[in-house]
């Protein structure tokens, strides 16, 4: 890790890097010049595919404008992160002074943005169990980022984080308390997307809100004056309401019968809750809400349950929240489908009138926004850079 004194102005570039199984989402920011000195973002891009035969590597500039699409390129993240670094290199923007990683987990002792010392990566692999699908690949870009960008201070931003102001009755779950001493509890996550909504509402944020990020993996968040009061996932990302390929909430008794039953070991069940349940539970494998659109709207049944049981599970949860705040003030959709399925924003509106909350209603009271997962890990990162210049 770098150890030497970092400068902070606006010509300090922070690169931010957003990891999953087998793709890589990053975007390069530097402060801006005018008034509020924000992120400002150079390029973004995406690495889809990774080590595989479709594998593909974009980048843009922020107007739009494609810097670079290459196809069948990328054996591992090291080789995308080698041609993001060569082109940094050759747009003129030199060594990042910092590198930012989304961490979607960080366990019980890791709940607050900070700087990756060799401590806290250590924490990280002891928080392996808490995050089995997520964690791994994490470490994985932390480590060849760290080779790559061995000048840069890098920083991790966990997802738990925004979440750490839950109340009691909603983080304790309803165990023993060794349990919780244990750290087992409910955590939440998509902190790091709900976080970049308050921002972006600033003072337009009421007393209470619910956030919806609906995407291949979804939550629920309820707050009250911006803070986090109660959210949909606990303990790992794998609860709350069904989502691409995993199961949301179940019965408990459901997984004892499949362990006495069908005799699953923990790597079963893990790879059913994850990986085979959800929406692809209900459509024979299809997880893709534009493709299950379509589908519904030709007559498919099992793709008709399959938005039906999503859109309900995420109305039961809205409605649970304003009987938690008293009432809900504004309701934002965010993530790839919560932003662009008008489809699902209106059917999960569909009998919440009695709350004032229609889709494309003109009070304003339910609106779909963009997350800046990227941009507010920049954010903290750039606190965080400023902290440790002194």
């Amino acid at each position: 890790m770098a150890t030497h004194e970092k400068t902070d102005d606006a010509t300090s570039t922070i690169l931010v890097l957003n990891s999953g199984s087998s793709s890589l989402k990053f975007g390069l920011f530097a402060r801006s010049l005018h008034a509020g000195g924000d992120e400002t973002l150079l390029l973004e891009g995406s690495a889809e595919g990774i080590g595989r035969g479709d594998g593909s590597l974009r980048i843009k500039s922020p107007d739009g404008r494609v810097l670079v699409q290459e196809e069948h390129v990328l054996e591992s993240q090291t080789d995308a992160l080698q041609k993001l670094a060569t082109v940094l290199a050759e747009q003129k923007h030199g060594r990042p002074a910092a590198v930012g990683h989304r961490v979607v987990h960080g366990g019980p002792h890791l709940r607050t943005h900070q700087r990756l010392t060799p401590e806290v990566r250590q924490r990280l692999q002891d928080a392996v169990h808490f995050a089995p699908l997520h964690i791994p690949p994490a470490l994985a870009l932390i480590d060849e980022a760290t080779r790559i960008f061995g000048d840069a201070e890098h920083f991790a931003c966990f997802d738990t984080a925004f979440h750490s102001t839950l109340p009691a009755r909603a983080a304790q779950l309803a165990l023993p308390r060794r349990y919780a001493e244990a750290g087992v509890i409910r955590y939440g996550f998509h902190g790091l997307s709900y976080e970049s909504l308050v921002t972006r509402l600033g003072a337009d944020l009421p007393p209470r809100a619910v956030f919806a990020h609906l995407g291949n993996g979804s939550s629920l968040c309820a707050l009250q004056n911006g803070k986090s009061v109660d959210t949909s996932m606990g303990l790992t990302p794998t609860g709350g309401v069904p989502m691409g390929t995993r199961s949301g909430d179940l019965d408990p008794g459901v997984l004892l019968y499949l362990m006495r039953v069908e005799k699953l070991d923990a790597d079963a069940l893990e790879r059913l809750l994850n990986r085979e349940s959800g929406l692809a539970g209900y459509a024979d494998g299809e997880s893709d809400m534009q493709a299950l659109e379509k589908r519904a709207a030709a007559g498919d049944e099992n793709a008709s349950l399959a938005l039906d049981a999503f859109a309900t599970a995420v109305r039961k949860t809205v409605g649970s929240y304003a009987a938690l705040l008293g009432g809900i003030d504004l309701l934002v959709f965010t993530g790839g489908i919560g932003e662009h399925s008008e489809e699902i924003r209106k059917r999960v509106c569909e009998g919440l009138e009695f709350l004032g909350l229609t889709e494309g209603d003109s009070a304003g009271k339910v609106r779909a926004i963009r997350t800046e997962e990227e941009k507010q890990i920049a954010r903290h990162c750039r606190r965080l850079l400023q902290a440790s210049s002194g």
